[in-house]
């Protein structure tokens, strides 16, 4: 009888923490699901780390969106960057190039985290590397079409594209022709610029006065060495106006034209040579630059 009570006392204690246990975890239950909804400050700092955690991949998504916007933007400037390398005369970067220059082995970091939050690292991560790169690849190319430009710029300022003097030009002036004075045909390695005696002579382009005096056939005569193996010849002179060794600019006056050495009337006649070999100076003249724009 006694047995019977103690036992009967004993099941009902089990029953009892049994219950509330169960009462317990399902009020803790529902305070997790509820946000910690009767205050027991259980769950709060998990919450906050779940609201960190979706905060943090939304920032995280937004700036992986920022940095390819800013790539598409790279990529358009790589598309203007070779039409300008083009108009400087420099060849394309082509999409080998490109992707070298873009490229690369991304490595898998683990930044313990979530998984999703690891990916997104890793994303923004590879993007962000590409887009360093590609700022670099683009810095060097406008490096190099700058400089390209410069230098086209000196170069151009040497190029004999002046009409040296004001007068009639012949097109057919330049190879073999009937010679006016000696009455033979042989190669006339310039043009004739008609004119009377006393017309200034401008210099078709920057360069150094290379030589001036008498040569034959020439009569008085002046050359210009604007470097890049380009030369200057004029001839027929009746005054020049510059010494030899000295600096002339594109526009200068340096001579007046006249009628001396092998001629049959008062003309200029002029010379382009490259590297010793005698050019048509047509082929150089730009119709749209004048003495007139060289003169203040």
């Amino acid at each position: 009888m006694f047995e019977e009570a103690r036992w009967t006392r004993t099941r009902l204690v089990f029953c009892g923490v049994a219950v509330g246990i169960f009462l317990f975890c399902s009020l803790l239950i529902f305070n997790q699901q509820y946000d910690d909804v009767i205050g027991m400050g259980l769950f709060t700092h998990h919450s906050s780390l779940q609201s960190e955690n979706q905060f943090l991949k939304d920032r995280l998504n937004y700036l992986t969106h920022q940095v390819e916007t800013i790539q598409k933007q790279l990529n358009v400037l790589g598309d203007k960057g070779n039409e300008l390398r083009s108009m400087v005369d420099l060849p394309k970067l082509d999409n080998d190039i490109l992707k070298a220059g873009t490229g690369g082995v991304d490595e898998r970091i683990d930044f313990t985290s979530s998984t999703d939050v690891n990916n997104l690292f890793n994303k923004l991560q590879s993007s962000t590397d590409n887009a360093e790169r590609e700022i670099q690849l683009q810095l060097a190319n406008y490096h190099d079409v700058t400089a390209t430009y410069e230098k086209n710029k000196v170069r151009f300022e040497h190029l004999p594209a002046l009409k040296p003097m004001a007068g009639f030009y012949s097109k057919n002036d330049f190879g073999m022709r009937l010679h006016p004075v000696l009455h033979f045909y042989r190669k006339h390695e310039g043009v004739d610029i008609i004119n009377a005696v006393g017309t200034p002579v401008y210099a078709a382009a920057d360069g150094i006065v290379s030589f001036t005096g008498h040569e034959s056939g020439y009569g008085i005569t002046l050359q210009l060495d604007h470097g890049y193996s380009l030369k200057t010849l004029y001839g027929h002179l009746s005054q020049i106006l510059v010494h030899e060794g000295q600096k002339v600019k594109r526009g200068e006056i340096i001579a007046r034209s006249g009628n001396t050495g092998l001629s049959n009337g008062p003309h200029l006649h002029y010379e382009v040579r490259v590297n010793g070999v005698a050019q048509n100076p047509i082929d150089y003249f730009f119709d749209d630059i004048s003495p007139k724009d060289f003169q203040q």
